[in-house]
């Protein structure tokens, strides 16, 4: 319950929090309410919306929409040394042919699948490595926060994508190393964000309160400090998707995430299509346009939430 403040002297304007409180109190649904209706009506949220909501769709239903399978090679017959046919110029191939004889247009369909596929697992595995990290140090505090975050930090020193290079370079050239190195390098991300958040919200009157009528630390903790601080770390992990899209790509494209060279997977479409620029641009235009758009989806709708549930901006 909180109490109510007094009018501000000179017509000045009232505290953030109260006026937060204010904001969320006017809402019937609750908090997670007042955000989905600041969603709805933020043009960002849903221009970034239907990028991800395409993604997704078009990975899903890849086995519907792509013309022919994974693997297939229909147009090798087609392929010379010195010519590779472009978009349009062979029926039955809208995007044209790679050096392998595949249809570009299925690669990329199935390249969506695969790169869901590893955004959504390294980011889970990410979000759960840090989160653990993030509750134990938020939690118990002390020596235990201490060490925590010193090798949080530790981590933190080596740039992101050098960490997920190194991590999979050594675990093998195959795509579940390619998830363990991106999510491993998003862990310490968001244990420090769910620390901080937690810290802050142990601050907090209804913490207190609780400590008051003699709730257990673990209680208080589950019940209480998590929920309310997870919303910062959920904001995270859609922004997370958008780098773990393109760090797949980034390793695929060094070669570390293993598969045949005709893998339909875009970052491993550009490392093949850098040596045929010069007769068949298109084959690096494609993959990088589904990198770039998909990315910028997945981003769009995080900044949209996460302006969506900032306090500043809530009380405007």
């Amino acid at each position: 319950m909180s109490i109510p403040l007094p009018p501000a002297q000179g017509g000045g304007a009232l505290d953030t929090v109260t006026m937060l409180q204010t904001d969320m109190s006017e809402s019937p649904g609750g908090f997670w309410h007042d955000v989905f209706l600041r969603l709805r009506r933020n043009p960002t949220a849903w221009i970034g919306a239907v990028i991800v909501f395409l993604f997704v769709a078009v990975a899903i239903l890849a086995p519907l929409l792509a013309p022919y399978p994974e693997t297939a090679l229909p147009g090798a017959r087609d392929i010379t040394p010195t010519h590779i046919p472009g978009p349009g110029e062979i029926p039955g191939f809208p995007l044209g042919l790679d050096r392998f004889g595949g249809d570009v247009l299925s690669k990329l369909i199935w390249g969506a699948r695969a790169s869901l596929l590893v955004g959504v697992v390294s980011t889970a595995l990410g979000l759960v490595g840090g989160m653990v990290l993030g509750l134990l140090a938020g939690t118990f505090g002390g020596w235990v926060d201490t060490l925590i975050m010193r090798i949080v930090d530790i981590i933190l020193s080596v740039p992101n994508l050098l960490l997920a290079v190194s991590i999979a370079a050594i675990l093998g050239q195959t795509p579940f190393a390619v998830m363990i190195a991106i999510g491993a390098s998003q862990v310490p991300i968001f244990a420090r964000l769910l620390r901080a958040s937690m810290l802050q919200q142990r601050s907090s009157d209804y913490v207190l309160s609780a400590q008051t009528l003699g709730l257990g630390r673990g209680r208080i903790t589950m019940s209480h400090v998590l929920p309310n601080a997870i919303g910062p770390v959920i904001v995270q992990g859609t922004l997370t998707l958008a780098t773990a899209v393109i760090d797949a790509a980034a390793l695929s494209f060094l070669g570390l995430g293993g598969g045949r060279p005709e893998t339909a997977e875009w970052g491993r479409m550009l490392t093949y299509a850098q040596s045929e620029l010069a007769i068949a641009p298109w084959l690096a235009f494609f993959p990088g346009i589904c990198i770039a758009v998909t990315a910028l989806g997945f981003t769009l709708f995080g900044e949209a939430l996460r302006e969506s549930m900032d306090p500043k901006t809530r009380a405007r």
